[in-house]
């Protein structure tokens, strides 16, 4: 009892080992793909903006010095000039502290920060958007699986009714013609078994890109069909939440406070700004001396070609098409909304036909076959009941994966990852 509680033991782990879950796909792919590690440098980028927008507070301090081997001084004595040739060397240091710039450093910084939670925004869409091309791949590959059993099931019937029906030739009851077009018929299966393996393993390989792993060809997949039973009822409430938690939204709503900064901020280049200057240089030239200055500094653009007030006007068009922007993307995320959640009813329903048209077309299926053993029923009624009951049971499987491709799109449009 011990060593068969110890294999069964041993057995779970292995299965559990070999099942791979569609949350561990997303974790594995958010970790490894390239565009994540690409807009997470993008944060660090308008971050670092940020810091170069600040510096503009602090003291601006420049240390310089100049040397001079040969210098020709030119003095005035006696009524003549006189020149004289010497060398010369100066050093000094100059300090400027902005004092007032009727906040146009303040509204460039809050616009580099705006920018800083766009990449964030940014960063947060493409995770969502990875983990919905994940979940597409991943449904995919349970769809090709499961069709793959069908495939399967639709073969070894086809290739029975095959070897029935040479038998029956041989016997004189069934002519050579009724064997070679289920012979036919087998072929088409093969092919059709073909392409579904051919499928499967396109959907395994970019789930494998996507994880940056190789997936083992023994791994099991999770069924999560049940998310075909989640019913959508309130849409109003939908719509909010998509409005409120998309990404995309949510960026460009901070595109356009970052384009009213930057309004502003241009829009102060009109005024000029108030400076605190101070400097130090020591000389020697023919004589050796200090000179000093303590003041403040105005500066004020009088006239500059028309391009500071071309720029505002830049900068005020870029603030109303951002709110355009906003106002486009809400509309374009309501008709998505309205036509998913159709698509979803229209879905729901096939779901149901399938399920009846799988039923019926099973039992019409057993009872042809048998009457085809009796010799009561031709290859013809055979095969088509055999059609049937192989769309049918397609035609439920492909309902299914779509009813989960819409749930998985609204879920992405929520922001939602996992």
């Amino acid at each position: 009892m011990k060593l068969l509680f110890l294999h069964i033991c041993l057995f779970a782990l292995i299965l559990q080992a070999n099942t791979l879950s569609l949350e561990e796909c997303i974790d594995k792919t958010l970790k490894n793909h390239p565009d994540i590690k690409k807009l997470s440098l993008g944060i660090s980028r308008t971050e670092a903006m940020v810091g170069i927008a600040k510096a503009d507070y602090l003291p601006q301090i420049n240390a310089n010095a100049q040397y001079n081997p040969i210098n020709t001084f030119v003095m005035p004595q006696n009524g003549s000039f006189n020149t004289i040739e010497d060398d010369s060397w100066q050093v000094g240091v100059q300090l400027n502290q902005k004092l007032y710039d009727f906040s146009k450093t303040t509204s460039t910084i809050n616009a580099y920060k705006k920018d800083t939670e766009i990449a964030s925004l940014s960063l947060g869409d493409q995770k969502a958007l990875l983990a919905y091309t994940v979940k597409i791949q991943y449904s995919i590959v349970l769809l090709q699986t499961k069709a793959l059993e069908v495939r399967e099931e639709d073969l070894k019937t086809k290739e029975e009714l095959y070897n029935q029906a040479k038998a029956f030739v041989k016997e004189g009851l069934k002519t050579e013609a009724d064997a070679l077009s289920l012979l036919s018929a087998v072929y088409i299966a093969e092919d059709s078994l073909a392409q579904t393996e051919s499928e499967l393993d396109k959907a395994l390989s970019t789930l494998s890109i996507y994880m940056g792993e190789k997936i083992d060809s023994n791994t099991k997949f999770e069924d999560n069909s049940t998310q075909n039973d989640r019913d959508i009822e309130d849409t109003q409430a939908l719509l909010e939440s998509i409005l409120v938690n998309n990404y995309e939204v949510k960026s460009r709503q901070q595109q356009i406070y970052r384009d009213e900064f930057l309004y502003e901020a241009t829009k102060a280049g009109h005024y000029g700004s108030i400076d605190a200057v101070a400097s130090y240089t020591h000389q020697d030239t023919l004589n050796e001396y200090d000179t000093s200055q303590v003041g403040i500094s105005i500066n004020i653009p009088i006239y500059s070609g028309g391009r500071v007030s071309a720029q505002t006007e830049q900068s005020r068009i870029a603030k109303d098409e951002s709110k355009e922007s906003y106002n486009s993307k809400k509309l374009l995320l309501e008709d998505e909304m309205q036509r998913l959640i159709i698509d979803l009813k229209k879905f729901k329903h096939t779901v149901k036909a399938k399920e009846a048209l799988l039923d019926s077309s099973q039992a019409t299926k057993e009872i042809v076959e048998a009457r085809y053993k009796e010799g009561l029923s031709t290859y013809i009624e055979v095969l088509d009941a055999s059609s049937t009951y192989l769309f049918a049971n397609l035609g439920l499987l492909e309902a299914k994966f779509n009813i989960n491709n819409i749930i998985n799109r609204l879920d992405y449009l929520q922001g939602i990852i996992q």
